[in-house]
């Protein structure tokens, strides 16, 4: 064998080695940058930012949300009522399996076929009044009135607070519009009512709904339990603010009857749940 070979070859190597480490500091700071944007693209914007994105158009007149309103304020006297009674058994522990198995026991059962038939036909003359701004005013409302808004109003408050206070807000929060989806799906899988726009499609023509379909359902309402259950609960924690709170939650639920999504009864379902969610949060939380 040529010795000289046996000598090259390890530095050979040695060499190949080491334009590769060199190319690779040099592309290096570009992988980091690249993989940075990456996951800066995959990680969805905050509430805040989504909002500002796309900011509210101008909503409902007062006048507009009032009938509806002042019977949505009538479930928060029942759900005090009905906590009262679930503290005074269970105490603050927390516990949200026996909670969930409670709360929805306590949501009445669905109206009858001839008053739901009567809610529909209030829903269908509603339509007949939509206009464009009141159909934009609607769409924004529910994109964002599930959990959107009321984390922006969490955030406002968290500017003025203590970090550790805002993080435990924030939980509660979170935990709150959990617990309201959870109970309203598993509500509306027992009950099984035809939202207003399944049982007459021209409703919303934009649903594009099968002949013969069943769903969605749409009793309780999850954007009143969410909106319901967040009040309840940002109220606790600023009541500085709590008209504006009601005054958002009247907008989102009024929105869901205007576009056909829910009769008032949905509504009502969902924001006795979302009460009770609520007081049970702050309950738990010692608010």
């Amino acid at each position: 064998m040529n010795p000289l070979r046996s000598i090259r070859w390890p530095y050979a190597v040695i060499a190949v080695v080491a334009v590769v480490a060199a190319a690779f500091g040099l592309l290096r700071p570009q992988l980091i940058q690249t993989s940075a944007a990456s996951s800066a693209q995959q990680k969805k914007p905050g509430a805040t930012a989504t909002i500002k994105q796309n900011p509210p158009p101008a909503l409902f007149s007062d006048a507009a949300i009032t009938p509806l309103s002042k019977q949505v304020a009538a479930q928060h006297k029942k759900a005090d009522a009905l906590f009262a009674q679930w503290k005074a058994q269970h105490g603050t522990t927390r516990d949200d399996k026996a909670f969930a198995a409670w709360a929805a026991r306590q949501v009445p059962a669905p109206p009858s076929v001839k008053a739901r038939t009567a809610e529909l036909h209030q829903v269908q003359q509603l339509a007949k009044t939509r206009t464009a701004a009141g159909k934009k005013a609607a769409t924004w409302l529910e994109l964002y009135g599930k959990k959107d808004i009321w984390k922006l109003y969490l955030h406002d408050q968290r500017e003025l607070i203590p970090a550790a206070q805002g993080t435990s807000e924030k939980a509660q929060l979170k935990s709150a519009l959990k617990l309201a989806k959870t109970i309203s799906d598993q509500l509306a899988a027992r009950d099984k009512q035809p939202a207003p726009f399944v049982l007459d499609p021209t409703l919303r023509p934009d649903k594009h709904i099968k002949p013969g379909a069943k769903g969605p359902y749409s009793y309780p309402s999850r954007h009143a339990a969410r909106a319901a259950a967040a009040v309840t609960l940002l109220s606790s924690l600023a009541p500085h603010r709590a008209e504006d709170y009601q005054w958002m939650q009247d907008e989102v639920v009024y929105s869901r009857v205007y576009m056909a999504g829910h009769v008032p009864s949905d509504i009502l379902a969902g924001t006795l749940l979302g009460d009770l969610i609520g007081d049970y949060e702050r309950a738990v939380a010692g608010n």
